[in-house]
């Protein structure tokens, strides 16, 4: 065979070669061709790689692989081009997640809250007008407790307080973003009073208006703090809408040199009551002070606020104080006194610090003037203690940010 042959033969088996391995890549094998060489074969796989896939687009959120997601809002499922068919949320032990999908078949969120720290899988499956079926997977974790921060908020949402009840929300972290966090928290009152906030440290916020809050009016407090950092990743993770109701307007003023207590709504005196405030070497701090709980009967035990004898234990102790309303954090109250002689009470001033008023023992008898004052007051109320010669009580020592001016209030904003 001479060269030229061989170099022909050569290339028709290679071509011949080249043809059956293109074949049986995309024949599958089965070459089903005749006479003219058309393989039909061919044609259904291409057919078939064509067709389109399903229009519907699923997205989750938080993104697949999330870490520090919220506990609030993120959590989520939405659908263009189709409608949800079926969304499945389960933690990673595989405990099921209550969830709503929307009337139009289009998103789908959990009904609740989330827990922190916590992983949860989102399994997801939507038709295209042609009923053809997509799917989408994600996982996502939680932001942990070490990581966030909340807000713990007083007065109670729906509750009736006085006209003096600041809104004082406690971190559980200390804030360094102040004016990040506090551009999350807005408090209005239907009365229209402006109102500003002032923080005492890095873990408490109270927030007033100038004057004391108008009677009767409504008090909103929202919290938009999901997401926000209040300092170096820590983040929020509250979404809340709070109201209170404001009550009638009640202060009531002490004045320890006549031993007298007058009781005002709307400025006017409806009772004036004896009293027995703090002695001359255990005197009762002045100023505005607002009452911050209530207890028909509690004990008082002068060792939890250092007054003991030299054995240590507390110079009283006594276990059944009725009618009982804080007035600060470090222990003064306005409380029913029934171990003291009812002479004292308008002619000498003989506690530990507190405001006696005359009770009887077991809290029992409405007609004493300590169960009427505790029968006509609410957590809110505005108490003034003045002449007892002591130093005017520290606003944040309790709800006591009145005794600040609206100049020092309002410089403590990080507004």
């Amino acid at each position: 065979m001479t060269d030229s042959k061989r170099r022909r033969g050569l290339v028709a088996a290679s071509a011949l070669l080249g043809g059956v391995l293109v074949l049986t890549a995309c024949s599958g094998g089965d070459d089903g061709a005749s006479g003219g060489g058309t393989d039909t074969s061919q044609a259904k796989v291409d057919e078939a790689a064509a067709q389109k896939t399903s229009e519907a687009q699923i997205k989750i959120t938080p993104a697949d692989g999330s870490t520090n997601a919220s506990i609030n809002n993120s959590a989520a499922v939405t659908v263009t081009k189709g409608t949800l068919t079926s969304v499945a949320m389960t933690t990673a032990d595989g405990t099921t997640v209550a969830g709503q999908l929307s009337s139009d078949g289009t998103s789908w969120k959990p009904s609740g809250q989330l827990k922190r720290s916590t992983t949860y899988k989102v399994t997801a499956e939507a038709k295209d007008a042609d009923g053809r079926v997509a799917h989408e997977n994600a996982s996502f974790t939680t932001v942990s407790p070490s990581n966030s921060f909340i807000g713990n908020f007083s007065p109670e949402s729906g509750s009736t307080v006085g006209v003096g009840m600041p809104v004082s929300i406690t971190f559980d972290k200390a804030i360094s973003n102040k004016a990040a966090v506090q551009k999350g928290i807005t408090v209005t009152s239907s009365s229209g009073q402006q109102v500003a906030c002032h923080w005492f440290g890095a873990n408490r916020m109270d927030c007033r208006p100038q004057d004391y809050w108008a009677a009767g009016s409504t008090v909103t407090l929202k919290l938009a703090l999901d997401g926000v950092e209040g300092a170096d990743g820590v983040y929020g993770v509250q979404q809340k809408t709070v109201t209170f109701h404001i009550g009638r307007n009640q202060v009531s003023y002490v004045d320890a040199k006549t031993k007298q207590m007058k009781v005002t709504q709307n400025g006017k005196v409806i009772k004036t009551i004896p009293i027995s405030a703090g002695s001359p070497t255990n005197k009762t701090y002045q100023g505005q002070m607002v009452i911050s709980e209530k207890f028909v009967e509690t004990r008082m035990n002068g060792a939890t606020v250092g007054f003991t004898d030299d054995d240590g234990k507390g110079e009283y102790d006594i276990k059944d104080v009725p009618h009982a309303m804080r007035l600060t954090r470090s222990g003064t109250f306005i409380h029913g006194n029934y171990w003291g002689a009812p002479s004292v009470f308008g002619s000498a001033n003989t506690s530990h610090g507190c405001v006696g008023l005359q009770d009887k023992q077991g809290a029992d008898d409405p007609n004493t003037p300590a169960a009427w004052f505790y029968d006509h007051s609410i957590v809110g109320d505005v108490v003034v203690i003045s002449n007892t010669g002591d130093k005017q009580v520290a606003p944040d020592n309790g709800y006591n940010g009145w005794n600040m001016s609206w100049a020092e209030w309002t410089a403590g904003s990080s507004a």
